[in-house]
């Protein structure tokens, strides 16, 4: 049942460790002079604005290749589902053959174990491995990467660690599942593709945000946390928040609102909040100009209890999250892998 089972396999195998081997190659080749130009970088500037400078183009410098590796870690549990979980049972359903196989000495139960212990754990290493040495090889452009790109951002976090292993495991099994239940290979292909994609945002969306209590604090105004003053030409004087957080860069920022003395929330991130501040005297005057004016107008600011108000998940929290994630996908696996077994025993004809 082993060699059958590698006989029907072997192409989609072979093809996919040829992929590995060239992605690994790839990463191996242009790793090491990645990790030498973050190096003599950090090297040569000096914490704050210099350092800065340099993660933007340093980032810039490597943000295609960054993109690409990451696109490839998160379509790769979706093929697994595809084109290796769905056709592992339909097309045998289809064709009739395993009718022929549990005339023999293999029962029903022995047929789908192997199959799905051979094909799955294969699916599985593969989407691992490039997961983990796409983490390996963007260490230095996650810590480098702007907001929108850094390492606890839904997507990249997604694309890195030991979660693709259970997407893809979770992916194949959904795709036997549902090949099972559907009995056709395109619809079960669809089908699959369709919950595997539901699953993949609602949990970002609406799972892992709470997997750990996020945090909830207020920070002073700063330039880490504001993107610019402005003063219209009534006089009136607004701030652009941002979703930065100081003291805590990498961060997964869920809300970030600008709120007044009171605690009312004023604006949110990206959105111009209004302060009633003079514009005629003092530290935000319209005669100031220069960053010496503008650092003195958001003292100002922070004086009068203006304040950015933020839940977020840390950057520390990046594993833990990690692990229960793919042990929420694990249970998910199991529970297909249970409902194939007894469909195959008790429904599956």
């Amino acid at each position: 049942m082993i060699w059958l089972t590698w006989r029907q396999f072997r192409g989609a195998a072979t093809m996919t460790a040829v992929l590995l081997a060239l992605l690994a190659t790839v990463l191996l080749l242009t790793g090491s002079g990645l990790a030498a130009d973050y190096t003599a970088g950090i090297a040569s500037c000096t914490r704050g604005d210099d350092c800065g400078s340099f993660y933007n183009r340093f980032f810039e410098a490597y943000q295609l290749p960054f993109l690409a590796s990451t696109l490839v870690v998160l379509i790769l549990p979706a093929l697994v589902g595809l084109f290796w979980g769905a056709p592992l049972i339909t097309r045998e359903l289809e064709a009739g053959t395993h009718l022929l196989v549990w005339n023999q000495s293999i029962t029903r139960t022995r047929w789908l174990m192997i199959k799905l212990g051979f094909t799955g754990l294969v699916a599985t290493a593969a989407a691992g491995v490039s997961g983990l040495a796409v983490t390996w090889w963007s260490g230095p452009l996650d810590q480098s990467a702007p907001e929108g790109f850094a390492l606890m951002d839904p997507l990249v976090f997604s694309a890195r660690g030991i979660a693709p292993l259970g997407y893809a495991a979770f992916a194949f099994a959904l795709g036997v599942t549902v090949g099972m239940l559907v009995r056709r290979t395109l619809p079960a292909m669809a089908l699959t593709l369709a919950v595997f994609a539901a699953v993949q945002i609602a949990m970002p969306l609406l799972v892992r945000p709470h997997l750990i209590p996020p945090v909830t604090a207020t920070f002073e105004l700063s330039r880490e946390n504001i993107d610019g003053l402005g003063i219209s030409r009534e006089g009136v004087f607004s701030a652009n928040l941002t979703a930065a957080i100081p003291g805590h860069t990498g961060s997964w920022v869920l809300s970030s609102d600008l709120v007044d003395p009171s605690g009312r929330k004023i604006a949110a991130s990206g959105e111009m909040g209004v302060i009633p501040v003079s514009t005629t005297s003092g530290p935000c005057a319209l005669s100031g100009a220069g960053p010496q004016a503008g650092n003195a107008c958001m003292v100002e600011i922070s004086r009068l209890g203006y304040r950015q108000q933020a839940t977020y998940q840390p950057l520390e929290r990046f594993w833990p999250l990690q692990w229960i994630e793919t042990g929420i996908y694990a249970l998910l696996t199991l529970g297909l892998t249970w409902l194939s077994f007894w469909w195959i025993r008790r429904r599956l004809s």
